[in-house]
């Protein structure tokens, strides 16, 4: 019996459980979602502070890695994706970040028509329960519930980390993701009640209640089927047996910024060399599919704490316990947070509009992986710059869709990328030595202070340096005229009918900020899209430093860097 739905979604992610459960709330569309991954219930997905284990784990995400990058030395990088329900929202660091107003005009700027500010911000409130209540900015009756953690009290080294930001001339923001995001304030996360709030508990368990939508999980998804330059359904592996699913309306790919790549270009879709020498067919030459690729990196600058006030001491094994048994009875303690609770956006140099290098405050020295660093108390900032120039490639190597793709980023491969990390290095050293941190602050664990010139910075950078895990842009959507533009504003695939892509793969340049938010917002206004009915324009300011042509920071214009 033939397998008939109205729309189809690859990729019960951070984008297609939104699609999954807009699209059926009318009851009046039958949707077929498909997932890779399995059940999401482990409990170190649902315990926020858990967040380092669904990361590393194969289970719960796909372990991909990039090729030998030429900006790092040779090194190769981690680039986890989610494989479970809720896709990478289900796996990463649970940070929400919005970005910065500007990212979306540039969106709109670049040809990604009716994506600027005022029309994303209804979307980014309709899918948000702030827990400090609506406003102009914020949502406050939304699927994904957002907070500040344990609101900074349990450690003064968060405010302490605000306090400095202010000392060396930057401002103080009560909301980076309302009126102004630059400047030094309290950090935002998408848990709720203590639990991780991915977009599988905020919007699939929900959906999952209506008999029109299907979901089957353990499926790797071979291929979208084209009749005459339109997409008619896909194919399916599900426990060894191949399946073809029809639609009557559309495909939708919401497999990310690595898979949904992968998936068009096994479909035939892509740049044609490419596609030959993997021997797929070419069933439309489309040069843009796994261009773009972009991706934030950033590094871990420590220091040793001379007070006993920090998280290394949470890491042994009856800590550990402690902690998940809290959790576990009360939803509430050390395991309700990602510990990220204090931060900041700056700019690097004045003549810059909009913030491009980003702070997350954490009371520990540790590695990702949840290891300590070092004996001792410690702690880190994870910084790096968020608007790099450096743009990269996916690509299939066989016409196999079990076989991984090539992910090349092309990682700091610009003069202007080299000089924004010298910067970095640079401002973060003057801000963690500002007189607040002096109670607690001890010496620098790394860079350390013989790295000083710009050759030592370029050295410790490349080999330090790790992803933020933001793989996104690689079906850019963009104007017509633009030859890597994957995607009209529409999110439909140019030349293909039938067919969209909805990710963060859609993005036409990487926002300042973590991706997640976003790509809930995408995902929220491409259902409205796809169903004809987009909310208004919501007019509101926005803060931007008023002397930002000439001046790095608001304090002192004599603190500019030489």
């Amino acid at each position: 019996m033939e397998q008939r739905y109205d729309y189809i979604i690859v990729g019960a992610g951070s984008a297609g459980c939104v699609l999954a459960d807009r699209l059926t709330e009318s009851g009046e569309h039958s949707v077929l979602l498909l997932e890779a991954g399995g059940s999401d219930k482990s409990i170190f997905i649902q315990m926020p502070t858990a967040l380092s284990y669904p990361m590393n784990t194969e289970k719960y995400a796909w372990q991909f890695e990039t090729t030998e990058e030429a900006g790092l030395d040779g090194r190769k990088l981690h680039c986890p994706r989610g494989k479970v329900l809720g896709g990478s929202s289900s796996i990463n660091g649970m940070v929400y970040v919005r970005g910065h107003a500007c990212d979306f005009d540039q969106w709109e700027q670049q040809g990604a028509k009716g994506w600027n500010y005022q029309s994303c911000l209804p979307y980014f409130r309709r899918a948000e329960s702030w827990d400090g209540g609506s406003d102009e900015y914020r949502g406050g009756d939304g699927p994904v519930g957002t907070c500040n953690g344990n609101n900074m009290t349990r450690n003064p080294l968060y405010q302490a980390f605000i306090e400095a930001g202010k000392e060396a001339g930057y401002p103080e923001t009560q909301d980076y993701n309302g009126y102004q995001q630059e400047g030094f304030g309290p950090m935002h996360m998408t848990v709720d009640g203590g639990v991780r709030a991915s977009t599988s508990n905020a919007y699939l368990k929900r959906a999952l209640k209506r008999s029109n939508l299907t979901l089957i999980k353990g499926v790797v998804v071979h291929q979208v089927l084209l009749e005459a330059k339109q997409a008619v359904g896909v194919q399916y592996e599900k426990s060894g047996t191949v399946v073809d699913a029809k639609v009557n309306k559309e495909v939708i790919s919401s497999a990310g910024s690595i898979g949904s790549v992968q998936l068009l270009q096994l479909s035939g879709i892509g740049p044609k060399k490419v596609l030959e020498r993997a021997g797929v067919t070419v069933e439309h030459d489309l040069a843009g599919v796994g261009a773009n690729l972009q991706d934030h990196l950033e590094v871990y600058f420590q220091y040793h704490c001379s007070q006993p006030i920090t998280l290394n001491s949470k890491l042994g094994l009856v800590s550990k316990g402690l902690i998940g048994a809290e959790w576990i009875v009360t939803r509430k303690g050390l395991g309700a947070t990602n510990h990220f609770e204090s931060c900041a956006f700056i700019r690097s140099r004045k003549g810059l509009k909009w913030p491009n290098i980003q702070y997350h405050f954490l009371p520990a020295a540790m590695r990702y992986d949840g290891q300590a660093a070092f004996d001792g108390h410690g702690f880190q900032v994870h910084v790096g710059p968020n608007k790099p120039e450096s743009r990269g490639t996916v690509e299939i190597r066989s016409a196999n869709p079990h076989d991984k793709p090539l992910i090349e980023f092309n990682y700091i491969s610009t003069e202007q990328d080299r000089q924004d990390w010298r910067d970095c290095i640079r401002l973060t050293r003057e801000i963690l030595n500002q007189p607040a941190m002096d109670a607690y602050r001890g010496d620098e664990i790394q860079p350390g202070l013989h790295i000083q010139s710009d050759d030592a910075i370029d050295e410790w950078v490349k080999q330090n340096v790790e992803s933020a895990y933001h793989p996104s842009c690689s079906c850019k959507m963009g104007a017509d005229d633009d030859p890597l533009a994957v995607l009209d504003e529409q999110c439909r695939v140019r030349g293909i009918k039938a067919l969209r892509v909805v990710d963060s793969s859609i993005f036409p340049t990487i926002p300042n900020g973590n991706l997640n938010g976003p790509t809930i917002m995408v995902a929220e206004r491409a259902a409205d899209i796809i169903l004809g009915k987009p909310l208004q324009q919501d007019k509101q300011p926005v803060w931007l430093a008023p002397n930002w042509e000439q001046t790095q920071r608001i304090g002192s214009p004599l603190r500019e860097l030489d």
